[in-house]
């Protein structure tokens, strides 16, 4: 007895236009894929970053002698978790008082350069276009359009840490 031939598949003959058809159409899917996954990316970053203004330990409170300023390693609170060691960052902390810390950016406000510490003449400067900040963060010379930003910072139990925020892009 034959089996019934209904079941069967017949193969089918694919002509060269219907085999590229299905080659651009496949092409395509793929392509919007690829371009789709940095975009969804993008959408779904906020989900994975750290709340922005974590509080983190950047020494004990012995550590920072008064009247002294000093570069302490924070992270920054922007980055998403897979960053690795580009989000480290740092902070000029200031010890005003036995109980008063200040911290300011790394970073000038006029295009994010990095400023460092000159201790004899008690200023900030900026390599890349003069920049100069005053001891409290004031702009005192230059071409940077507002005082250097500061993060909040405070002392509990007798440890230093400073509230992280996003590096600041300037405007």
């Amino acid at each position: 007895m034959v089996p019934d031939a209904d079941f069967l598949v017949k193969p089918v003959k694919t002509s060269r236009r219907g085999f590229l058809s299905f080659l651009s159409v496949a092409t395509g899917i793929v392509g919007s894929i690829v371009v789709a996954i940095p975009v969804v990316g993008f959408f779904l970053a906020p989900v994975f970053k750290k709340p922005p203004g974590t509080w983190q330990v950047v020494g004990a409170v012995q550590d920072f002698e008064v009247g002294k300023i000093v570069e302490v390693e924070i992270e920054d609170s922007s980055t998403v978790p897979w960053t690795g060691v580009t989000a480290k960052t740092g902070a000029w902390l200031h010890r005003k008082s036995d109980s008063e810390f200040v911290a300011f950016t790394l970073n000038c406000s006029h295009l994010g350069c990095p400023v460092r510490w000159e201790a004899g003449a008690q200023l900030f400067m900026c390599p890349c276009h003069g920049g100069v900040y005053y001891i409290d963060g004031v702009v005192a010379a230059g071409p940077p359009p507002r005082p250097l930003q500061q993060y909040p910072a405070r002392v509990r139990n007798g440890k230093v840490q400073v509230r992280s925020s996003p590096i600041p892009i300037s405007s």
